[in-house]
């Protein structure tokens, strides 16, 4: 498996991850059995990134993480998250959270669902704009001083946020949506300032939710309570041009020989060493599709052609409805 350093001095991590989300929420109906077995059998491939969130289910997905690294904690690096707060009652609702007291509770009860002693990265979801990072991020150090969690992260949070949480506590990670049709971190300042202060970029969607690898031609796909149905890529005119660039994509792979995926993930993994990608799957096949990326070399000559087929913001439409891109980037 090859590895990638998080943050200038971190941990190794496998270069792909598994993003944990959809095998609990968001992305149609669930096959716990199958989740399980998907995340046992990343570890016997030697992927030991486990991406997940309290607010996956909420709640459910750290549950299922905890039941398939049960007898292997040591073979996992766990990350998860706090500070988008769901209503269990009503889980459309949202809120976001970085108050000192919320930041250690949440922790105590990840830790209590997931089964283990200590989180290997935690992550602020997202920015609280009512709390000054500083504030977020000193309950995080205290984590780590009290032993419950061994590096920090931030997700979604933009370059200046990072600088100010970066002199407060050393920051391993920043995620944030990064793929062919999602270019943001490179265009807004987000991957310099990692690339200033050496934090890694950890890219979750790098597959642009699933329409990099072919396999969705019309909404149809996507079963009754996806919420893609209600995201604006796909919808009406943007899925249609979307789909175009897809095919692209698509046409690109098959001169190389290899899956759409595996040629989306490879271009990720491309854009630096200090970049790790988390693509999400509860299924045993696409995990080991997926991992197929690693053989994959791509050379300058592929990257300007990839990169001339689908450039940068030739994705229509926004990466989530208004409301929700109104917390990203803060």
């Amino acid at each position: 498996m090859q590895t990638r350093t998080l943050g200038r001095h971190g941990p190794l991590v496998s270069a792909l991850g598994l993003g944990c989300m959809g095998m609990s929420d968001f992305y149609g109906q669930r096959d716990d059995a199958e989740s399980i077995a998907t995340i046992r059998h990343a570890l016997d491939r030697g992927l030991n990134l486990l991406d997940t969130a309290d607010m996956y289910g909420p709640f459910l997905n750290e549950e299922l993480v905890g039941k398939a690294i049960k007898g292997r904690r040591e073979q996992a690096f766990i990350a998860t998250k706090f500070g988008i707060v769901r209503d269990a009652a009503d889980p459309t609702k949202r809120g976001i959270c970085g108050r000192p007291q919320y930041v250690r509770d949440a922790c105590d009860a990840s830790l209590k669902r997931l089964g283990v002693d200590v989180i290997d990265l935690y992550y602020q979801h997202r920015v609280d704009p009512t709390v000054p990072i500083e504030d977020t991020v000193g309950a995080m150090a205290s984590l780590v001083q009290a032993g419950k969690v061994r590096h920090i992260g931030l997700s979604e949070a933009s370059g200046a946020t990072l600088e100010r949480a970066f002199a407060v506590h050393p920051i391993a990670a920043l995620q944030s949506e990064f793929s062919l049709w999602t270019r943001d971190p490179q265009s807004n300042g987000m991957l310099d300032a990692c690339r200033k202060l050496g934090v890694s970029l950890v890219a979750y969607s790098p597959l642009g939710r699933g329409f990099l690898t072919g396999a969705i031609r019309t909404a149809d796909d996507f079963e009754a309570d996806d919420y893609r149905r209600g995201s604006p890529r796909f919808i009406g005119e943007n899925f249609a041009r979307n789909l175009r660039l897809a095919d692209q994509v698509k046409s690109l792979a098959a001169d190389k020989g290899c899956s759409p995926a595996q040629l989306a993930l490879a271009w990720v993994l491309a854009q630096g060493r200090d970049i790790v990608a988390i693509p999400g799957t509860k299924r045993r096949s696409r995990l080991d599709e997926n991992l197929g990326a690693l053989d994959l070399q791509l050379s300058a000559g592929e990257l300007a052609a990839i990169d001339a087929a689908f450039p940068p913001d030739a994705a229509a439409g926004t990466r989530y409805p208004e409301a929700t891109m109104r917390g990203v980037n803060l």
